[in-house]
């Protein structure tokens, strides 16, 4: 079996483990929007330009948006790891839940920039 201090010492890895693939995925994920958006610009004639705002600034916000979303659910699972299983305080615990709400609250933002709906709402199908 395990003792108290080696199950709080892997608690504590996993919890730095997650907090860095969180903060891994948003830099990659901002990285590799900007690059594909860079390559589609300039690839584009002067003629094309208004294809920037049409199709390309969408897909570059989508694909910002979800690296985002992404790395905030990686950062907030290493939150509740390192919550529940290090310091399992009163404090920690109302931290936690000011960090999840607000979360919440950018991850429908998100939500509505990226798709342009609420999650809850129906995806409109062409007919």
């Amino acid at each position: 079996m395990l003792t108290d201090a080696q199950m709080l010492a892997i608690a504590t890895a996993v919890a730095r483990g997650f907090e860095f693939a969180g903060i891994a995925v948003i830099i990659v994920g901002s990285v590799l929007a900007m690059v594909n958006l860079m390559i589609a610009v300039s690839g584009l004639r002067k003629a094309d330009q208004g294809a920037v705002h049409r199709e390309l600034v969408p897909a570059f916000r989508r694909t910002l948006g979800r690296s985002i979303l992404t790395g905030l659910e990686l950062l907030v699972a290493a939150d509740i790891i390192r919550t529940v299983a290090v310091e399992p305080t009163l404090e920690s615990v109302l931290v936690l839940g000011l960090i999840v709400i607000i979360r919440t609250f950018l991850s429908f933002s998100l939500e509505v920039e990226i798709d342009g709906r609420w999650p809850w709402q129906k995806e409109d199908r062409p007919k």
